[in-house]
């Protein structure tokens, strides 16, 4: 059922038509990269649509920077289901590859990973792509958020690894970070090709815009995703939280989630309404104007663009069989080690 709930979300976004150019290129780079390794594994990751998820939350960017774009979920992706609990020694690795992962953009661009998988290696090129063309206000800007996504989400695993239940307070902060969204809305200026300007990027009440729309991302993503991470027995889960949190069945708890969602969604159109007084408190030319309306527009693009994907996404998909739910059984949601030379 959570993969059914429907949010009423009061705006539409566009879908990029490159598909047919981006297709092909994009999966014969993940077989090359060996971000996938086996059939089952190449059957299953197709089965998560991320190709869609491209077009929906970055339909602006060329032909060619869809490839980059698509390149770089998928790494993000695949890299997020590589946790195995039955493995003691995963954690470790985790972190040592998200600690590579972190620092990639701080050395020049080009520079061979220190730490070699099929993940860092493929970070290295797709990073050097992103950043092509880029100020470095903005590479620091994304490599900070990057960072932080990397940090939580080894975080996340330590706390799996330790059998470990976060408070609803505790998990609310980590979960706006192991989604991933914040530097994922930086992209979105690099997928058009623009940049907010930096006092608006700093500025309070664009920062509690991107939280809101983090956190709605996030729950309505924990949502959906409920019954594939109950399969894995994950516990980084709002519904889970909330069920512990409260002592509540999984039906009520499933309802405060579906409610927190809505919430922060409000939240979010209401911070939205605000920004025309960011515009005049800071004195923002028209080029800027429109450069921070776009920035707001890549919001959007994520909110509608993720959950739109995420219905019909076969990675969140409640009846899986086969051997991609045997994996999901043993505690990962990939069939293939990408941690490993």
């Amino acid at each position: 059922m959570p993969q059914e709930v429907r949010f009423e979300i009061p705006f539409t976004t566009p879908v990029s038509e490159h598909l047919a150019y981006a297709r092909d290129r994009h999966l014969r780079w993940v077989r090359e990269k060996e971000l996938v390794r086996s059939e089952a594994g190449f059957e299953e990751y197709l089965s998560w649509d991320l190709l869609q998820a491209t077009l929906r939350t970055y339909p602006h960017a060329s032909p060619d920077d869809t490839v980059v774009l698509m390149n770089w979920l998928a790494l993000s992706f695949l890299f997020d289901d590589q946790f195995d609990s039955g493995q003691p020694d995963r954690a470790d690795r985790i972190a040592e590859v998200a600690r590579e992962l972190i620092v990639i953009p701080l050395r020049p661009l080009g520079s061979p990973p220190r730490v070699v998988c099929p993940v860092t290696t493929a970070w290295v090129e797709v990073w050097a792509q992103l950043a092509d063309g880029m100020s470095s206000a903005w590479r620091s800007r994304f490599a900070a958020n990057w960072g932080r996504f990397m940090a939580a989400h080894s975080h996340e695993v330590d706390v799996a690894a330790r059998s470990a239940v976060l408070g609803l307070d505790e998990y609310v902060a980590v979960r706006r970070w192991t989604v991933g969204v914040h530097h994922a809305i930086d992209a979105g200026e690099r997928s058009r090709r623009f940049e907010v300007p930096p006092q608006a990027a700093a500025h309070p009440l664009m920062l509690r815009l991107r939280d809101a729309a983090t956190d709605t991302i996030g729950f309505m993503n924990d949502v959906h995703s409920f019954e594939r991470e109950q399969r894995r027995g994950d516990g980084h889960n709002l519904i889970a939280v909330l069920r512990h949190a409260r002592g509540s069945s999984w039906e009520d708890a499933s309802a405060a989630a579906i409610r927190m969602t809505d919430e922060r969604l409000r939240d979010y159109l209401r911070l939205e309404e605000e920004m025309p007084a960011l515009y005049d408190e800071l004195r923002l030319t028209d080029d800027e104007r429109a450069r921070v309306s776009m920035g707001v527009e890549a919001m959007r693009h994520w909110i509608n663009g993720n959950y739109e994907w995420a219905l019909t996404s076969g990675r969140y998909a409640a009846d899986k069989d086969g051997p991609a739910a045997v994996a999901e059984k043993q505690g990962h949601g990939s069939l293939d080690d990408l941690l490993s030379a």
